[in-house]
């Protein structure tokens, strides 16, 4: 037979704060902390994903409501069959499909401004375990992209994680432009090279 008791109640003291939500992962790192401290963890934080029939215009806002910069694009059975950022749809990717299938802007679906699966990159999360924030930093700079997805293979393949260079520059303490990559590398290398 278990025994219960009552929790005693008390006051709440004024101006307490909600405190922060962490995404799971710590507020601050080095460049030596480990990788997975900066790498949003699919398997504790929902992946946005959207249609590749929905319109580019819906996409941006999508990406506006959930404050992310890339959306994993998905088939009916949840496949990832492409990635979609932010700078493919303020960039000229919408632009040229509309030009080229001659319909209007509003017109542009996911679809037909998304990398497709087939070029998308990926790293092992086996490798990215035992890796540091400075190697990613690095791997983003020389892949010359602002995010990296990560696949865990053991058993059927999935993609386990999201690397975004911008929230790692906030981790690391470094506001950095979203929009300009060779800026943001150059910020988070001075970090780096500081540390």
């Amino acid at each position: 037979m278990t025994t219960q008791r009552l929790l005693h109640h008390h006051p709440l003291p004024p101006g307490t704060p909600i405190i922060a939500y962490d995404h799971g992962r710590p507020g601050s790192v080095t460049p030596e902390s480990p990788a997975t401290d900066v790498m949003t963890d699919l398997r504790h934080t929902p992946a946005f994903t959207i249609d590749p029939d929905a319109s580019a215009n819906h996409a941006l806002q999508k990406m506006v409501h959930a404050g992310v910069r890339l959306l994993l694009v998905t088939n009916a059975a949840g496949h990832v069959i492409g990635l979609i950022t932010a700078r493919d749809l303020m960039g000229e990717k919408p632009v040229r499909a509309a030009t080229e299938n001659q319909i209007p802007r509003d017109a542009v679906t996911v679809a037909q401004c998304m990398v497709p699966q087939q070029h998308i990159e990926v790293l092992d999360y086996a490798e990215v375990l035992r890796s540091t924030v400075a190697e990613i930093v690095l791997t983003l700079r020389h892949s010359g992209r602002q995010h990296a997805l990560v696949l865990e293979t053991d058993g059927a393949p999935q993609v386990r994680g999201i690397f975004s260079a911008v929230r790692i520059g906030r981790q690391l303490g470094v506001e950095l432009n979203a929009n300009g990559q060779m800026q943001s590398f150059a910020e988070l290398e001075q970090v780096l090279a500081a540390v």
